[in-house]
């Protein structure tokens, strides 16, 4: 090895003196092969170091002795440049960022026998680890950490003054993953560990296998690196968009704080996420809680907050904007914090931690960047239902706040878009010969412009109603209106006029949907007749005009297009869904049947256009009910009252109120009137009802007690029948009683609709 070594420092020596006396291509590639020379006869890298500085330092001495005197105290830059030239081009060949280091290392451990060469090799071998600026291990089989550099230390608290450290090691985390395992290959992973002083921090992790030469035992050299920063920083733009996606699609403020506590709460770690809204400034503020509710914090209504939550939601509305504070202030742990919620000063948060926490830097700019995604979430809503609000106020005063005849309902179901104003709109007019006029339109489009011919065209058809004109003459002279008015073409129009005394309705169509009409227990049926073309479309000499008859108690529907056409879905399936509806409620209210309706045919993502529907209830047959004389025979009495009133459309409580007249006025038959007669006896009981009044008539055939002056504690029914009705006869004869009873149906409110429904609603999670 000697002789190897001495051959190859010669040949260095004559090449390099070559190089320095005419350094050209040919000498730098004498260096090159050399280097590759090196590589295959082992040539250590500090004998040729050495070596090589030896040279160049005899060669600069010898220079400055033979230069003139002015230069003798400078060395020649050029030789120096000249000789690093050289140097550099051999250890190309090396593979120093690699090779050079394991081999240096393979050849240190084979080496360890020359005892003079032992600590000056250790020495550079503990300066090359100790001078990384990322932590360095190395790892047996077992993965104990045997080797540690003073970067190590620092990073996790645990220096080499404590190895090794077997596995689990000490500053892993024990609900962190589990580290994977490390193979025979170079792996790359991210792990969370716990400092010394109790720091959460991530680490990356690059790790290599190596084969020890001494006993052929494997073991694993590799380094750490800090990413805390990055780590919380992609978390950060996580949670952002995690929260900013929940929140996206929620349109009302209740819905951005339902789903946006919840992504909150779960991404910080809180137990508990409070808002607390104060509406008006004299009110007190509305509670949405996400999370666990402390015991006694909730009552029927919704959360309640105990005095010291109230001050601290009090005061964080009143801090600046965009400013955040731990509970505790000042404090090393905090409880939580609080912020407000928007630049309005009328919100406030409080974030509630389980147990106490440190608040890292990190903690604060997360937090920071989430609450101020929730207040714009917030801010939106807000801005999208007071835009909503304005549209639904203005869409309602063009459709009219109109009082109903009795036994109708109307309901306006505007897009989920809701900032458009729509062209739907319906209109229910009492004539004055007894007969109802209803009519039913849709414009084209959407927004201002179709809103404004609604308004147009519904004016017009009320004043033609008004005027008694007939179904099709008013669709005939709606047609020259339409045709004055700049986008009013292809209006869709359904005009109708009942007669609810001879149970017949004439009606006409300028392609409007079909209305659908069901007797009692009986599937609805389109009414298809009368049928033409949108309104001015097509010159017509006379539009045509069907006639239907209404049942007793049957229930007849008049709707928009939006209501049954879906994307992707049969419109003759909607309209079954209808009749099977109508079938179903023949003794439910006209209301209860739109809800029905509404919420029998509402797609999953709601309604994508404006919905007009009107409900109509034809007064049912007369009830003839006939009970025996026993009290225990009232009970089913008052139940077929019931069912009666309702498919009256009866308001509920008028029926509740007519139920109990009748119910005082059966007692007394049977108490009195058959108190000293012998024998099974009966009474009977009529109800009837026309367009504006119930009637109810009660019959038996006996003889009722004289009222007496002071009937005391008893005796009061007669009071309590007037009192509950707007008539009451009673009729005494020598074959019976008769106590009539009747009541004016009130006019039906036509209601409006609320686009903020459940927005004050109070939450708890």
């Amino acid at each position: 090895m000697t002789s190897v070594l001495a051959a190859f420092l010669d040949a260095y020596t004559n090449a390099l003196r070559r190089h320095l006396d005419s350094p050209t291509h040919a000498t730098l590639s004498e260096g090159y092969e050399l280097g590759r020379r090196a590589l295959v006869e082992d040539i250590s890298l500090l004998d040729l170091t050495e070596h090589h500085f030896r040279l160049v330092t005899a060669a600069e001495k010898a220079a400055a002795e033979n230069a003139p005197s002015a230069a003798s105290d400078t060395a020649d830059p050029r030789l120096a440049e000249a000789a690093l030239e050289f140097l550099l081009q051999t250890l190309a060949a090396l593979d120093i960022a690699t090779r050079g280091y394991l081999d240096g290392t393979r050849r240190y451990e084979q080496q360890r026998s020359r005892a003079d060469d032992l600590a000056g090799r250790d020495a550079f071998r503990t300066a090359l680890v100790e001078s990384l600026q990322d932590g360095f291990f190395v790892a047996d089989a077992d993965g104990s950490i045997i080797e540690v550099n003073s970067a190590f230390g620092a990073l996790t608290g645990y220096g080499a003054a404590d190895v090794p450290y077997p596995l689990p090691h000490p500053w892993s985390v024990p609900s962190g993953p589990r580290y994977p395992d490390l193979g025979t290959e170079a792996q790359r992973f991210v792990i969370p560990i716990r400092h010394r002083d109790g720091r959460d921090l991530w680490l990356a992790v690059s790790t290599s296998a190596l084969i020890e030469p001494e006993n052929n035992e494997q073991i694993f050299v590799g380094t750490i690196r800090d990413v805390t920063a990055e780590h919380d920083a992609q978390a950060r733009d996580q949670a952002a968009s995690r929260l900013a996606t929940a929140v996206g699609s929620a349109t009302s403020v209740v819905e951005v704080l339902a789903v946006g506590l919840d992504e909150l709460r779960r991404t910080v770690g809180a137990e508990s996420a409070v808002v607390s809204v104060w509406p008006k400034h004299n009110t007190g503020p509305e509670v949405y809680m996400s999370g666990a509710i402390e015991p006694g914090t909730s009552n029927t209504r919704g959360p309640v907050l105990d005095e010291r939550a109230r001050t601290l939601l009090e005061r964080a509305r009143h801090r600046p904007a965009r400013s955040l504070a731990a509970i505790p202030e000042g404090a090393q742990s905090s409880e939580g914090i609080v912020a407000p919620l928007g630049e309005t000063g009328d919100a406030a948060l409080w974030l509630r931690f389980a147990a106490p926490r440190a608040v890292t830097a990190a903690d604060w700019t997360m937090y920071s960047l989430l609450i101020g995604h929730l207040s714009l979430a917030v801010q939106r809503a807000r801005n999208f239902d007071q835009a909503r609000s304005t549209s639904l106020t203005l869409q309602r005063a063009m459709l009219g706040p109109i009082e109903l005849p009795p036994r109708f309902s109307v309901h306006y179901e505007p897009a989920l878009p809701p900032l458009e104003i729509g062209g739907d709109w319906y209109d229910v007019v009492p004539l004055k010969n007894g007969t109802i006029g209803v009519v039913v339109g849709d414009c084209v489009g959407r927004g201002l412009s179709a809103a404004v011919v609604m308004g147009q065209l519904r004016t017009a058809a009320r004043a033609l109603l008004l005027r008694e004109t007939g179904p099709a003459q008013l669709l005939s002279e709606l047609d020259t209106v339409a045709s004055r008015i700049p986008g009013a073409m292809c209006t869709t129009v359904f005009a109708a006029v009942l007669d609810p005394q001879r149970g017949v309705i004439r009606y006409s169509s300028a392609g409007h949907m079909p209305p659908i009409l069901a007797d009692v227990g009986e599937r609805g049926r389109l009414l298809e007749d009368g049928r033409s073309v949108p309104l001015a479309t097509f010159e017509m000499p006379r539009r045509p005009e069907a006639t239907a008859t209404l049942a007793p108690g049957s229930t007849m529907v008049l709707f928009t297009d939006g209501l049954v056409e879906q994307r992707g879905v049969d419109i003759y399936d909607g309209f079954d869904q209808i009749a099977e509806v109508l079938a179903a409620t023949p003794g439910k209210l006209p209301r209860e049947v739109a809800d029905a309706v509404l919420s029998r045919l509402r797609p999953a993502a709601g309604y994508d256009d404006d919905v007009a529907m009107v409900v109509y209830r034809q007064p049912p047959a007369p009830l003839h009910l006939t009970v025996a004389a026993h009290a225990d025979q009232l009970a089913g009495l008052r139940r077929g009252l019931k069912g009666w009133f309702a498919a009256a459309a009866v308001p509920h409580d008028l029926a509740s109120d007519l139920v109990a007249a009748a119910n005082e006025a059966c007692s007394n038959s049977i108490e009195h009137a058959y108190r000293d007669m012998d024998g099974e006896h009966e009474v009977e009981l009529t109800a009837t009802c026309d367009t504006e009044t119930v009637a109810i008539v009660v019959t038996d055939t006996g003889a009722w007690k004289p009222r007496s002056a002071d009937p005391g504690t008893r005796g009061r029914g007669i009071d309590m029948m007037s009192a509950l009705t707007e008539k009451l006869d009673i009729e005494h004869t020598e074959s019976g009683t008769t106590v009539r009873m009747s009541i004016t149906l009130p006019a039906i409110k036509s209601p409006v609709a609320n686009p903020l429904r459940g927005t004050h609603r109070r939450m708890a999670g």
